[in-house]
């Protein structure tokens, strides 16, 4: 038994919640990499737009004060659990400690499904529900990310999370649980939250969980049950330390060396032309603070005007490795000497709003360069820029070809 005097409390709210279309799609029931369109596609706008205006997602982290192993049951703060599955990951671990987690849509979506099922709308009403579900599953990987970041800074790993209604823990123990969470130290629960007998939360689109909290860090490393990372497909993550690997390493096998992107990653673009482009219009220049520059050249002809050339180069400037390599600065402007952007028919109709829609664009801006991977942009191959999905087409490609350029250098240190 080990006590803690002090310990990580996070507690907000967000203005926003960017969840993924691919986890969406897949608690809608879709297949792997389905892409929405048709009414579908307009039902799930519609409920990620109502979310944004309206949705008020919250989260809440502390760190117990004891924990304690027993024979059959876990003891936190003096409280007992009994799950034979969250026992054996702290035992295999050495935990020392647990990071007690709340989240939760909100009950502003949960209110607003259920007039939308008063008022017979039943798709909107079943579309709100599964979005809100998934606001949930993002913000508990959002604040897993956190204390992933905060533990590492203090020579511990975060574990992957446990909750009550998983395999081998009771739904049951949800209100000790919750009890045990709502002691809060400095912070303040963000929104209310109550339980049922049954176990049920209120609102039901809410989340309890229990993060172990561990020293042994080569553990972690070692055993793919244990490593958050290696087992957490949450693309974006701004506090990635490992690559999710789909095929998971047996047990015991040595851990690769540090690897900052996916090294499985499955690009929209066919992997002979990233490496023709890679070796042709891209250039790399790696700094010494272990920052990138990058330039892509990028060359198609207007779409009228009997197809003119053009030439546009992209600028790209990205953290270190160690970061997981994070946009910082992106650009893009018409090549020196090029006139074939001044063919384009949006030029001709109001060139000073087209260029400035160029230039001003950062998609993907401040996130790690994994992110592409998980960006889902319309599909557009026109070789010019004045439709905006013609511009978020081409920056996938510029930062697909950077993506499998610097996994081709890592694979090489490897």
């Amino acid at each position: 038994m080990r006590a803690l005097t002090e310990g990580v409390e996070l507690a907000g709210t967000l203005a926003e919640v960017n969840v993924l279309p691919q986890e969406y799609a897949r608690l809608l029931g879709y297949p792997k990499g389905w892409v929405l369109e048709g009414r579908p596609l307009e039902l799930a706008d519609w409920a990620r737009d109502w979310y944004a205006h309206y949705g008020r997602p919250w989260f809440y982290a502390r760190q117990a004060e004891i924990l304690a192993l027993r024979e059959n049951a876990i003891e936190i703060d003096g409280i007992l659990f009994k799950s034979k599955r969250l026992q054996k990951i702290l035992q295999q671990s050495e935990a020392h400690g647990v990071i007690l987690v709340a989240t939760g849509a909100g009950v502003e979506a949960e209110e607003e499904a259920r007039r939308r099922w008063e008022s017979e709308r039943p798709d909107e009403y079943f579309f709100l529900e599964i979005f809100a579900s998934a606001v949930v599953e993002h913000l508990t990987a959002l604040t897993g990310a956190r204390l992933c970041d905060w533990a590492e800074q203090n020579e511990m790993a975060v574990l992957p999370h446990y909750s009550p209604g998983y395999p081998e823990w009771d739904v049951a123990e949800q209100p000790q649980l919750l009890r045990l969470i709502q002691q809060t130290r400095k912070k303040c629960m963000p929104s209310r939250l109550d339980v049922m007998e049954s176990g049920m939360l209120r609102p039901k689109k809410s989340l309890l969980a229990v993060f172990g909290l561990t020293r042994h860090t080569d553990r972690v490393r070692r055993l793919t049950d244990l490593n958050p990372c290696e087992s957490c497909s949450f693309g974006p993550c701004p506090y990635r330390r490992a690559p999710y690997r789909r095929p998971p390493r047996s047990c015991g096998e040595p851990a690769p060396a540090v690897a900052m992107l996916d090294q499985d990653a499955e690009y929209t673009v066919n992997p002979k032309a990233l490496r023709r482009w890679a070796a042709e219009r891209l250039s790399l220049d790696l700094l010494e603070d272990g920052s990138v520059d990058a330039v892509f050249r990028y060359e198609g002809t207007t779409c009228t005007n009997m197809g003119c050339p053009l030439t546009f180069n992209y600028r790209v400037k990205l953290g270190p490795q160690g970061e997981g390599y994070p946009i910082r600065e992106q650009h893009c402007a018409p090549a020196a000497n090029d006139t074939g952007h001044e063919r384009m028919c949006q030029y001709l109709e109001n060139s000073e709003g087209l260029m400035d829609a160029i230039s001003q664009e950062k998609p993907l801006y401040g996130e790690r360069l994994d992110a592409v991977l998980a960006w889902r942009r319309e599909p557009n191959s026109a070789g010019c820029f004045c439709a905006s999905a013609s511009r978020d087409h081409k920056w996938g490609l510029v930062f697909e070809t950077i993506h499998y350029a610097l996994v081709q250098k890592e694979r090489a240190q490897r």
